[in-house]
């Protein structure tokens, strides 16, 4: 039993032996590799301990370790590096005086253990374990587009969530509103699988299947990749994702828009709405007023319908039918009442009145609405309120009183519900006319536009002196317009033109002057227009010759009243100069104590000269002086004779 023994022990010696000499130390004497981390495509700095310990050395050799095979790299002889022929042999060169070894453009193939082994002065060797790490691309998420039902019994796909190009494999989280999912039996599973490119680097494919609910229907879903690099750990996040989920109907129920009081003219939308996905199929049917049955409704969408321009007879009571597909089961909403509030047509009396001058009239509005009701009467022409209330009572008619007037009836609590109606008063009498006479200022041989406006009841026409083309348009029943288009030529220059507006009781004329352009004195006035056409007064400040109405003054004939009035100021003035001046000079024989009067011969009664120095009153003198010819004498020296008779 020795002779056995004896030989296993020296069997095991010799096998140390062997292994020593082969330099590959045994397993229990082999120390812990360094660690060094790098990023796909940076530089790994391999830096062999033994020069630390032994100085420089003059012989090294690196390996690379894969599977427990060593394969020669490098070579250093005397501080000279070269490299061995193979995959790494454009990636080595010597860094910090050979002590260490770098490697360029590392990629995951690289992750594997260095050694560099020194033989002078004796064998030795430092090994280091290469980490390589790769940070994956952004996540791509897929949700299921096909939708989930609730009633599934086994766990369906949700999302799909994908990593590409990350080394090592990194590890996936799924998430659900903000709370990561974990395996729980028949109700969530997660599937991941993973792909080696060509490159090295790993495809990470992830599969969450899940058991939702009808709460689900708005669920988040997102992944989470967890990953490590050199400077630690790290996370991406996809986007979040929302997946249809189906489940029935249990509730039918019908919404109008817009919300709060409908009018007539609204665009109203009566809408079927359902807590079952998909929803069911709608119908909306209207309640009979007269037989109070169902009666379907038209609808353009699928439980949606449209009443534009709504109207009064659109209110009464809707419901909605919704029919589950799948099921083939039918749930009725609960019935609701819509009402479009109205107001109807203004009916006013007398619907045409006609009235003489000096007469009254009573004017009444009626309507009915689905609210109360507030009336009020406006003038036409102006827009003033002139009664609130629904009738209008006018006293002492005038010719003034005839045209338009508007009944308005609203409703003060709906903003926006009204009707209107307009009615015209007539007020029987001979034409009036917008403008007694008229200056037009134009140029001659152009083609003229002239207008006349006259009112009246019965309606006016009018003609015009001229024989020419002329047009008639109706401003409202009482008030025509009419226009002639004719040529400017000097027989119409001296003679003007002349419009003539008549009815049964009457007639009445306007003329229009033309004046021929002057640049250098034109000066329009209100009373004067130039160009093609002639503006036209309104009725309120018209201007007629008839025996019943009262003539308006001119602007003209105003202005000449103006000038006389400065004139006799002007006179007035300097005669009390020339006066008190004759006075102190002593040439009026007037005593101190009292007055004498000025007496002339009865030829001269009618005269009174007084004698001025021109010197002294030029610009009076030039303003008094008339258009008398008074002359001065051969002999008089500067002197002025101012005639004072008038």
């Amino acid at each position: 039993m020795g002779l056995p023994r004896l030989i296993c022990a020296f069997l095991l010696y010799a096998c140390c032996c062997c292994r020593r000499a082969a330099g590959v130390p045994g397993e229990a004497e082999q120390p812990a590799p360094e660690l060094v981390e790098v990023e796909v495509g940076s530089t790994a700095l391999l830096k062999c301990s033994l020069f630390q310990s032994q100085g420089n050395l003059s012989h090294v050799d690196w390996f690379s370790v894969h599977k427990e095979k060593r394969v020669l790299i490098f070579r250093v002889r005397q501080g000279q590096g070269q490299s061995e022929p193979g995959e790494y042999q454009h990636r080595l060169s010597l860094q910090d005086r050979g002590a260490t070894l770098a490697l360029t453009q590392v990629t995951p193939h690289d992750e594997r253990i260095f050694l560099c082994q020194g033989k002078r002065p004796r064998s030795q060797e430092h090994r280091i374990q290469l980490r390589v790490y790769k940070a994956p691309e952004e996540p791509n998420i897929q949700a299921n587009a096909l939708g989930i039902p609730v009633n599934s019994k086994e766990p369906s796909e949700v999302a799909t969530c994908v990593g590409r190009n990350g080394y090592p494999i990194p590890q996936v989280i799924w998430y659900k509103n903000g709370r990561p999912l974990k395996e729980e039996k028949n109700r969530v599973h997660i599937q991941s699988s993973q792909t080696v490119e060509s490159s090295g680097l790993y495809t990470l494919q992830s599969i969450l299947k899940a058991q939702l609910v009808k709460e689900d229907k708005d669920a988040q879903f997102y992944c989470e990749l967890n990953y490590r690099l050199p400077s630690g750990n790290h996370m991406k996040e996809s986007r979040e994702v929302t997946v249809p989920v189906f489940y029935p109907t249990e509730k039918v129920w019908l919404e109008v828009e817009p919300v709060g009081m409908l009018k007539e003219g609204d665009r109203v939308e009566i809408r079927c709405l359902a807590d079952g996905n998909p929803p069911p199929h709608f119908s909306i049917s209207k309640q009979n007023p007269s037989t109070r049955e169902a009666e379907e409704e038209t609808t353009v969408d699928n439980g949606v319908l449209v009443l534009e321009p709504a109207r009064k007879e659109h209110s009464g009571l809707y419901e909605c039918q919704g029919l589950d597909l799948d099921t083939m089961i039918s749930l009725p909403s609960e019935a609701q009442e819509l009402l479009v509030n109205y107001v109807s047509d203004i009916r006013v009396s007398p619907a045409d009145p006609e009235r003489q001058e000096g007469s009254s009239l009573t004017l009444t509005c009626e309507a009915e609405s689905s609210q109360a009701l507030e009336f009020q009467w406006l003038r036409e022409e102006t827009g003033q309120v002139l009664e609130r209330g629904s009738v209008l009572q006018l006293h002492n008619l005038k010719r003034e009183a005839g045209g338009g007037y508007r009944c308005v009836a609203s409703v003060p609590s709906i903003p926006g519900l009204n009707r209107t109606q307009l009615v015209n008063v007539a007020i029987f009498g001979p034409p009036w006319m917008a403008f007694k006479e008229r200056k037009v200022w134009v140029k001659e041989n152009t083609v003229l536009n002239l207008s006349c406006e006259a009112s009246g009841h019965p309606r006016p026409t009018i003609s015009w002196n001229v024989n020419s083309t002329a047009s008639e348009q109706d401003q409202d029943p009482q008030r025509v317009l009419s226009t002639l288009n004719v040529l400017v030529t000097a027989e119409l220059l001296k003679t003007g033109v002349e419009c003539t507006a008549s009815n049964d009781l009457g007639k009445n004329t306007s003329v229009l002057f033309l004046e021929l352009v002057n640049l250098t004195t034109l000066t329009p006035d209100s009373n004067t227009t130039t160009g093609l056409s002639t503006s036209t007064a309104s009725p309120h400040t018209r201007a007629n010759s008839t025996s019943t109405e009262r003539k308006l003054p001119e602007p003209e004939s105003q202005g000449v009243v103006i000038v006389a009035v400065i004139v006799c100021i002007l006179v007035l003035a300097v005669l009390g100069a020339v006066l008190y001046f004759l006075y102190k000079k002593g040439k009026l024989p007037c005593g101190r104590s009292g007055k004498q009067e000025i007496t002339l011969p009865p030829s001269r009664k009618s005269e009174l000269v007084v004698e001025v120095k021109s010197d002294k009153l030029p610009e009076e003198m030039g303003l008094l002086q008339g258009s008398s010819s008074d002359k001065r004498a051969p002999g008089d020296q500067g002197e002025k004779y101012i005639d004072l008779r008038h």
